[in-house]
């Protein structure tokens, strides 16, 4: 690991019991517009957990602290009651779809978070996934805390074990598997990240609205090397938010995943021709193994201040 990356663990790498509450509303208080906090969940049928998330948010940091200002659900195209769920336990829901309408929608969830900016007022954008069983409130206080109170701070991912079947420690098999190669490998800088691929952080406005959104599962990777060639790795940290319990993707989709991310990264790599977008996976049938390919990710939306419909809601 370099020198560099170890210097950055000591002071950039905290727990969430490090900033109490009290600490975060006090630091509100002192400058209540630049520390607004939005709250968006990217969801696709989820209506098992995203209510029991949305409540927990509403209860903890709305109502008993004011911590968070807006609570947005970002919909994609749940076909069970996720909107519903997330409605009734106190969040404003709005479809994908209605977002932006001039641009049509590219399925994914890089596609979803790029079009919350559009739809969200805070300085502060803390995404979470709204698949998280047994959620914690320190999920986003933890990773928005750093933000309130260092302004040299831009982005914080969490970081947390992911257990498996039981076993401690073994989920995030692509990040495992995919990402931390990568990044040791092209982006030493970015090595000390323990969940580089996590879905939950908080990030600056003024940030987010500098970068390009890869439209599918490689938003993070993506997200995570541009702000460290925007920002600095100085600008970059994590907090430990405890145990992330969640449903897990299959083999299949996990590799369709670990495509998308490698293509992201290629794409940064070279930012010339891009090898070829699809993957082709095998399942056995009647008959023996059947083929099929699917489509990687291959679209990213530009910085989101270059939207026209952006400045003029910034403006409003």
């Amino acid at each position: 690991m370099l020198e560099e990356v170890e210097r950055w663990l000591t002071r950039r790498s905290w727990s969430a019991a490090d900033r109490p509450l009290d600490r975060l509303t006090a630091a509100r208080a002192r400058d209540p517009h630049r520390s607004s906090v939005s709250v968006v969940l990217p969801a696709l049928n989820e209506e098992a957990t995203v209510g029991a998330i949305v409540a927990e948010i509403r209860r903890e940091l709305m109502e008993k602290v004011r911590l968070v200002d807006e609570l947005v659900v970002i919909d994609s195209g749940s076909t069970d009651d996720t909107a519903g769920e997330a409605r009734r336990a106190g969040a404003r829901v709005v479809h994908r779809d209605a977002i932006l309408p001039r641009i049509p929608a590219l399925p994914g969830k890089g596609e979803v978070l790029w079009r919350s900016l559009l739809v969200t007022s805070g300085e502060i954008v803390c995404f979470v996934d709204a698949d998280l069983k047994d959620f914690s409130a320190d999920f986003v206080s933890g990773i928005v805390g750093p933000l309130l109170t260092d302004p040299s701070v831009q982005f914080v991912k969490a970081m947390y074990d992911r257990p498996l079947g039981g076993t401690a420690g073994q989920g995030g098999r692509v990040t495992e598997l995919v990402a931390r190669p990568l990044l040791n490998l092209h982006w030493p800088r970015l090595a000390g990240f323990v969940q580089p691929l996590g879905g939950e952080y908080a990030v600056r406005r003024s940030l987010l609205e500098q970068l390009p959104f890869p439209v599918g599962y490689g938003v993070e990777l993506g997200l995570l090397v541009d702000a460290l060639h925007t920002v600095g790795l100085d600008a970059l940290a994590q907090v430990d938010v405890g145990v992330r319990k969640h449903r897990h993707q299959d083999g299949q989709a996990l590799g369709r995943m670990a495509a998308a991310i490698y293509r992201t990264a290629q794409l940064r790599l070279s930012r010339g021709p891009l090898v070829r977008p699809e993957i082709t996976q095998f399942e056995r049938g009647p008959g023996g193994f059947v083929p099929h390919t699917h489509a990687v990710d291959t679209e990213e939306r530009p910085p989101m201040r270059d939207i026209a419909e952006y400045a003029s809601h910034r403006a409003a």
